[in-house]
């Protein structure tokens, strides 16, 4: 069973920083992909930003120049670095993996638990 473990989330003033981590546990062969989504009440989840094993990285337009992600293969692990954060980027951040189990096997898609970000003064 292949499990994905978030931390970093909390509570930051505007214009503070946090930095997310989430690392793939169990049975993994390869990673394709990483990457983050939020989603905030009465909104879709949404993609913040993702990185690929060749470090292409993409990122949504209201995050780029404050957000940075970054990959760690070897420990199967993704970052976020979250710096300027605006009271709009509250939301509940939820990690993403798309993997394989096994070296002939699909590639499936894997959710972290979420992690909440709150932007307020």
């Amino acid at each position: 069973q292949v499990q994905l473990v978030e931390s970093g989330g909390g509570l930051v003033q505007p214009g503070g920083s946090l930095n997310l981590s989430c690392a793939a546990h169990g049975r993994i062969f390869s990673v394709n992909a990483m990457g983050w989504y939020r989603q905030a009440p009465g909104k879709e989840r949404a993609l913040v930003a993702h990185i690929i094993s060749g470090s292409i990285t993409n990122y949504a337009d209201s995050v780029k120049g404050r957000f940075t992600i970054s990959r760690d293969n070897a420990k199967n692990t993704v970052y976020l670095q979250m710096n300027s954060l605006k009271p709009e980027d509250t939301a509940l951040y939820y990690c993403n993996a798309d993997l394989k189990t096994i070296v002939r096997g699909p590639s499936y898609s894997y959710w972290g638990q979420g992690t909440q970000v709150t932007v307020s003064s």
